[in-house]
């Protein structure tokens, strides 16, 4: 039987994989926006700084602890995704403008707190269910 350790550890490890990917899928939106080349490699040279800002964030709020939860997690998450990836574009010379900061933080909010949110849906409805 798996112990609880165990379980945390595998709970974190998709929720920071989740994370990942939605932040891959935001940048792949953007170049796709923008129509530009490189699919790839240039999906991970405009995510580099965001998925380095997500990793701060996980740290800096210990999101492992309860990684699925809308708050704290996610919105540290989310809030230290897009400055600290707004951040590294600055200091490596990438575009950072007011409405790319604006996209960011709408677009990352949808990604990052939706599945999240409803997460917190599905359990809720659950937990209910169970009581009835």
């Amino acid at each position: 039987m798996p112990s609880a350790n165990s379980a945390l550890v595998r709970t974190a490890l998709i929720a920071g994989l989740a994370d990942a990917i939605l932040i891959l899928v935001f940048a792949a939106i953007g170049r796709d926006a923008h129509q530009r080349a490189d699919v790839l490699t240039g999906v991970f040279a405009t995510a580099w700084p965001f998925l380095a800002g997500a990793v701060i964030a996980w740290l800096i709020v210990r999101a492992w602890r309860a990684p699925f939860k809308t708050w704290p997690a996610g919105v540290g998450i989310w809030i230290g995704t897009v400055a600290g990836g707004m951040l590294l574009r600055a200091a490596t010379g990438q575009t950072v403008v007011p409405a790319f900061i604006i996209v960011a933080l709408i677009s990352l909010a949808i990604l990052l707190l939706g599945y999240r949110a409803v997460i917190a849906l599905v359990v809720r409805v659950r937990r209910r269910s169970r009581q009835s």
